[in-house]
């Protein structure tokens, strides 16, 4: 009886010590803006009720000022609604930076974002190097040693559907070693094998707006929340 007694101690200590880790390592990355940092000489980033606003004149990413190497992260994004202009946007992860002269750029793995009738919101593309690499783009995509495998190669109806115009759109993008998960809205939509890189800094985007660079018109924002990682 008294060993059964130990055995059941030991389990809840055990049990308690896990989810104090899962605690511990979960950060909630809406804080304060002082876990970002902006790379670039374009972009601003407004925290406005809990939610980050982005707005730009070019491409533009809004980095962590943390790398992350193996991790689950979560966020909601909201595009914005009734403008003409072309407008897109995403999340880069295990970014690397490099130098452009006056400023910096950040480059690689992307969860994509796409409002446009194309609907490949949830692929992955690879920023500033090989481009598409799920789904596959009949000119722009240049997968090489590095992409070992795609898990799952189609992109079906269900991948296409899950996202909701003008609704917030929860990804979870899951890294563990070469092993890379991004699900929209609770779908699987890219499961790969990739060795490129191991770690690097997280970033939301801006595509750019040319009626904010000529006008200063700041309808086309788009919206962040809910935006949590868990190191692994």
């Amino acid at each position: 009886m008294i060993k059964s007694y130990l055995v059941l101690a030991v389990l809840l200590l055990s049990s308690c010590a896990n989810t104090s880790v899962e605690k511990n390592n979960k950060t909630n990355l809406l804080q304060s803006l002082d876990q970002w940092q902006n790379v670039y000489n374009d972009g601003e980033a407004n925290l406005v009720d809990g939610e980050i606003e982005l707005i730009s004149k070019r491409n533009w990413f809004y980095l962590t000022k943390k790398q992350y190497k193996n991790f689950i992260f979560e966020a909601e994004v909201k595009m914005p609604s009734g403008i003409s202009e072309y407008y897109n946007s995403g999340f880069i992860f295990r970014a690397q930076v490099r130098d452009k002269g006056d400023f910096q750029e950040a480059y690689g793995y992307q969860a994509e974002v796409d409002p446009s009738d194309r609907k490949w919101s949830g692929g992955l593309y690879d920023q500033g190097r090989r481009q598409w690499l799920n789904p596959i783009h009949p000119s722009r995509s240049h997968p090489d040693e590095d992409f070992k495998q795609n898990l799952s190669p189609d992109w079906t109806a269900e991948k296409s559907n899950a996202y909701k115009a003008d609704e917030w759109n929860q990804y979870k993008i899951e890294c563990i070693g070469s092993e890379i998960k991004i699900y929209l809205n609770g779908v699987l939509t890219t499961h790969v094998i990739d060795t490129k890189d191991a770690q690097g800094f997280i970033g939301i985007q801006h595509h750019g707006s040319k009626a904010f660079a000529e006008t200063g018109a700041r309808d086309n924002v788009v919206r962040f929340k809910n935006i949590v990682i868990t190191e692994l």
